[in-house]
């Protein structure tokens, strides 16, 4: 049964799907229409970066891959099929284009990427009418895109695993299918559902009225909504689709009673030209504008732990705006104000009795709570916000920018800059042991390493060690031991542990120091890094991408992907690699020292 009168216009065509997608299948089989399945070989490879929209390298995805598949038909049979139909669905979030995973890491990735926010799902249509002409293949293009927001619930470690072990994510945008299993993970859903299953039919049926059904001026005189599907009435007898050709038809004007009334055609060519024009506008860029503003939402967060705000409202009743003010020498309608975005972002409680902290507050936001961020958000706010504003330089220049925020030069990194006094040296400590606590428990854990009786973790402070020694017995087994990591020998152990330090230096230290490493290991002792990786093509780990950046502007050194990571530690005889993706914003990577 055909369900919408204008897919008639299709059931007399030779029409090809250039997809192997069953979901698009289904859907446009459910529909009533009747179509070959040739799928595309189009490569899809185009430069992203190239499209100023998402929706623009869908609808160019889907363009190629149908006429790939016109062109091949029409080379094989020299003769077209009468209508190719194309489509690409792609998933965004936070700029970035999420398609489909390559492995069930990516997929894992992707997915705690999509947990807790919302998300767009675009799909980029096709329609090819074929033809030849002057035994060549002619064609012509209509394209469009559909949006539709998604949110997912926030996620569980455990859930997202289950989830990429079932499989479902491996062909699906986005690493999900919302029609299946997928479905658990969504909280809410705004727009077309059908276009996040692959295929928007809603917007395809209105596409194929422009195309074969153009408004008449007194459709337009009457005011009829037209973006909406014209009743089955309102289209011309379907007798004519046996012996029509592919074109869209094209209605004759002057064979109607308004020819004569050019003023009010006028007024309808307008009208529609304007509808026209309402059509193609894009879709109001409202996540571009985050990101423009973001760093403004930043600053309101890294100026409320400065004040100790959080501090302030720990384990205490709700407190108003000029209380809060005044025990930090601050305006009222400035505190206020900042009281009121840490309450938007989700960081305060507001109710008519005053200002309390969330939970994540305080947990993570108060100074001297166990899993406190304050230290690692200090290190933001009086460095890493300084250097970011030299980031034009940094690019420009390919170097660190602590000569422009110093004033002068630094002849050592590390000491001039982080560790310039024994303030500055436990500021740096503090942001590092903040953000290690959190995955610490995870990184023991990511491997089986009891065949390992001793471990030497590289890179701490000696000085500064009481600070974070842990309290108890255990703290016995832990020696500290003096000495520069690039000079002096390494002590012995089974284990060496790296812990955010090679990406802090270029290639050339790296190699230096994973050479001082392997003349310490004995064959079977193991090392272990602690990195943030990229992915392999250095287009989807937003975060990874993003520190390093922020390795440009503060470090010699940069992040890396495992398959980088991979040859450096092959070059310095460790292999057997094993990555375990932490789920936070770390990953764990185990290789075992070979005998040569």
């Amino acid at each position: 049964m055909v369900l919408c009168p204008v897919i008639g216009k299709l059931l007399h065509k030779r029409v090809v799907l250039a997809s192997a997608s069953p979901r698009r299948q289904e859907i446009l089989s459910n529909a009533g229409l009747r179509f070959e399945v040739v799928p595309s070989k189009f490569k899809e490879k185009l430069d992203k970066a190239s499209f100023a929209t998402p929706y623009g390298y869908a609808m160019e995805t889907a363009k190629q891959k149908a006429l790939e598949v016109a062109n091949r038909l029409y080379q094989k049979d020299l003769r077209a099929p009468d209508v190719v139909i194309g489509a690409d669905t792609i998933v965004t979030v936070g700029g970035l284009i999420l398609e489909k995973p390559v492995d069930k890491q990516d997929a894992y990735r992707m997915l705690s990427r999509l947990s807790g926010r919302e998300h767009s799902v675009f799909t980029g249509v096709a329609i090819v009418h074929c033809s030849s002409k002057d035994h060549q293949l002619d064609t012509r293009v209509s394209e469009f895109y559909e949006e539709t927001k998604v949110k997912f619930s926030e996620l569980s470690e455990e859930l997202l695993w289950e989830y990429v072990h079932s499989g479902e994510p491996m062909d699906k945008a986005g690493g999900y299918g919302i029609q299946a299993l997928g479905g658990m993970l969504v909280e809410s859903v705004h727009g077309d559902f059908l276009n996040v299953v692959g295929f928007p039919l809603n917007h395809f049926c209105k596409q194929l009225v422009k195309l074969y059904y153009p408004p008449r001026p007194e459709d337009l005189r009457r005011s009829v909504k037209h973006d909406s599907i014209p009743a089955a009435d309102t289209f011309e007898d379907l007798s004519d689709v046996e012996g029509g050709g592919s074109e869209p038809t094209q209605r004759d004007a002057g064979s109607r009673d308004e020819k004569a009334e050019a003023g009010e055609a006028g007024q309808a060519t307008a009208e529609a030209e304007c509808h026209r024009t309402r059509e193609t506008l894009p879709p109001f860029p409202t996540r571009l504008l985050e990101l423009i503003e973001g760093f403004m939402l930043s600053k309101g967060l890294l100026t409320a732990c400065k004040l100790k705000v959080f501090d302030l409202l720990k384990d205490e009743a709700p407190q108003k705006a000029a209380d809060i003010a005044s025990k930090v020498d601050a305006s009222a309608c400035g505190m206020e104000r900042l009281l009121d975005i840490c309450a938007a972002m989700g960081l305060l409680e507001k109710t008519e009795q005053g200002y309390s902290n969330t939970e994540t507050a305080n947990v993570y936001l108060a100074s001297d709570g166990e899993y406190s961020l304050h230290g690692f958000i200090m290190h933001n706010n009086d460095l890493t916000w300084n250097l970011f504003t030299y980031l034009e330089f940094a690019i420009r220049e390919g170097t660190n920018q602590h000569h422009r925020a110093l004033g002068k030069k630094a002849e050592d990194l590390f000491q001039d800059a982080y560790y310039q006094s024994p303030e500055t040296r436990l500021r740096f400590m503090r942001a590092m042991h903040g953000m290690t606590k959190l995955t610490a428990c995870q990184v023991a854990t990511a491997f089986n390493l009891s065949r390992f009786s001793s471990a030497c973790d590289v890179g701490d402070i000696i000085e500064l060690a009481a600070h974070f020694q842990p309290p108890g017995p255990q703290a016995v087994q832990i020696h500290f031991a003096a000495g520069d990591f690039f000079r002096d020998p390494l002590p012995s152990a089974e284990l060496y542990v790296l812990c955010r330090i090679l990406h802090d230096w270029p290639d050339d230290k790296v190699h230096k120091l994973l050479s001082r490493v392997a003349e310490s290991c004995k064959p079977g002792a193991g090392l272990l890094l602690v990195e943030t990786l990229l992915d392999e093509e250095k287009r989807v780990a937003q975060r990874a991408l993003m520190q390093s950046l922020n390795m440009l502007v503060q470090t010699e050194g940069k992040e890396r992907s495992l398959g980088e990571y991979q040859c450096l530690l092959e070059l310095h005889g460790f292999h057997q690699v094993q990555v375990v993706h932490l789920g936070g914003v770390l990953d764990a990577i185990l290789a075992t020292k070979v005998a040569p």
